[in-house]
């Protein structure tokens, strides 16, 4: 037997069941109507966004008090359109960022030099440009909302230059080299522009603790879905289709992820807006304590994982004796065990609160790290990977959780609802990681003796490489817990007051 969805979507029961062990019979078939409906809501959804644009001006912005007519989707589906959206962000960066420079280099024949000098370039405006377009955004007031307008006006150009990405028009080096320069610098800006009032929305939209805790964790399935998508299935089709064609292929899923979250997607009328200007809002942000113990200790949890991640490739070949097939196998297990502990980690959140949760996951990481400086073969590195995978999976559904409640603070101080200056200050933090990490890597290898291209490498890197895993993610992971114990919120599931309506609420 199998399950007809939408759409001529045919799901066999085996791998239904395999994909939700956990869920009971009555959860099971309500989660199986939900998603059939919102594979029927894709095509209106991209309809609305690409075909008939015209609509988005028609709506007034409803008086206070009242509702708008839009009715997206029903309060108990929105979480699942909302987070499929981050199916699409996760699918494009992890695209990007895996790929972007070997197609360039090794493919196209540009100068790896030069195009790590353009990545280094749109890193550092991608950071600086974060908290300008999260105070634009903030400050943005239109009979549509704050945020969906930017979602809705950057969905398809980001779809377009994402597509362009792969398919240069230029043959010659230096035409080739002024492309990927104005093409990536394009696609960050558009990519700012969409995720950051994507993630925006969601401490706007889901109000307390238990319903981030409820709505985060099939968010991140969604990104997990797309990571694994944009990093395995990549090669699959450029090695079968063409670079062009998986790139168009990849742009097209994403838009249609994006467009479904704008069905899913609920802003309130009349939130209070900040009056006060760009330096001052940057100067509030930074003297908010919540926010900096915050910071800094996301920061130090993502950099821990991108260090594990980094430095990943190097184990399997140095300390296992082993190939890329051995780095696969041990993400493999990494996601396979993630993907159910997403939503343990949710349960956790409303029973403990997300102050004791992340450091629960912090110690949960920093112990499955361990392992890896004394794992001797693959069944014990795939094991090891999937006690990582449980640590991750609570990093990644805490981390928004905990800015959630740091705006809400905020807001409590401020009399202002400022998601988009907080989500593009951390965006602006994070993005400093990807040179702290590659700084720490080299930094371990060139202290083992490691030789780049040399066909023999010293019995020093094996040590080298499993205390790259196993010894300095955990160091960060200390620190990171440090910071948290300074976070000033304690843990609370209460809601905070709004007294504002929902614009497009579903009765």
């Amino acid at each position: 037997m199998a399950r007809a969805a939408a759409a001529g979507v045919v799901i066999p029961d085996r791998l239904w069941t395999l994909s939700f062990p956990l869920l009971d019979g009555e959860t099971h078939d309500s989660l199986e109507r939900d998603l059939i409906d919102l594979v029927r809501g894709i095509p209106k959804g991209v309809n609305e966004l690409f075909v008939r644009p015209h609509r988005l001006a028609r709506p007034a912005r409803p008086p206070a008090g009242r509702r708008a007519d839009r009715r997206p989707v029903s309060r108990a589906r929105r979480p699942l359109a909302y987070g499929a959206g981050n199916l699409g962000v996760q699918l494009l960066a992890q695209t990007f960022t895996n790929y972007a420079t070997f197609y360039y280099v090794d493919r196209l024949g540009l100068n790896a030099a030069l195009v790590g000098a353009v990545m280094i370039a749109s890193g550092a405006a991608l950071a600086i440009l974060n908290p300008v377009i999260g105070h634009l955004s903030d400050r943005t007031r239109t009979r549509w909302g704050r945020r969906v307008p930017y979602i809705a006006a950057g969905t398809l150009p980001l779809a377009v230059v994402s597509a362009a990405i792969w398919a240069p028009p230029f043959h010659g080096h230096t035409a080739l080299l002024w492309y990927f320069l104005v093409t990536v610098l394009v696609f960050d800006l558009l990519t700012i522009t969409v995720v950051l009032n994507y993630g925006a929305l969601f401490p706007e939209m889901f109000r307390t603790t238990r319903e981030r805790a409820a709505v985060a964790p099939a968010r991140q399935l969604f990104g997990i879905a797309g990571m694994i998508l944009g990093v395995a299935g990549a090669p699959l089709l450029y090695g079968s289709i063409g670079w062009p064609a998986m790139g168009a292929c990849f742009a097209l899923l994403a838009a249609a992820s994006l467009a479904l979250s704008l069905h899913g997607s609920v802003e309130r009328a009349d939130v209070p807006h900040a009056s006060f200007g760009f330096t001052a809002a940057v100067r509030y942000t930074l003297a908010n304590r919540a926010f900096v113990t915050y910071a800094v200790g996301g920061l130090l949890l993502q950099l821990a994982m991108a260090i594990f991640q980094g430095g990943l490739p190097f184990y399997t070949e140095y300390a296992l004796g082993l190939g890329d097939a051995a780095n696969t196998a041990i993400l493999g297990s990494l996601f396979a065990a993630a993907i159910p502990t997403l939503f343990v980690w949710g349960r956790l959140i409303t029973r403990w609160g997300p102050r004791s949760a992340v450091l629960a996951a912090t110690a949960v990481l920093a112990a499955a790290l361990l392992p890896f400086l004394g794992a001797s073969g693959l069944p014990a590195a795939m094991a090891t990977g999937a006690l990582v995978g449980v640590g991750a999976a609570g990093v990644m559904v805490l981390l928004e959780v905990l800015l959630a409640d740091v705006i809400d603070d905020d807001t409590a101080r401020t009399g202002a609802r400022r998601e988009g200056m907080y989500t593009g200050m951390n965006g602006f933090v994070v993005r400093w990681g990807t040179s702290l990490q590659a700084v720490l890597i080299s930094g371990v290898l060139g202290a083992s003796g490691y030789h780049a291209g040399a066909g023999h490498q010293p019995g020093s890197v094996d040590t080298g490489v499993r205390l790259l895993l196993g010894a300095v993610p955990i160091a960060v992971l200390l620190l990171a817990a440090a910071s948290f114990l300074l976070y000033p919120l304690r843990d609370r599931t209460r809601a905070v007051s709004m007294a504002v309506e929902p614009v497009g609420e579903a009765g």
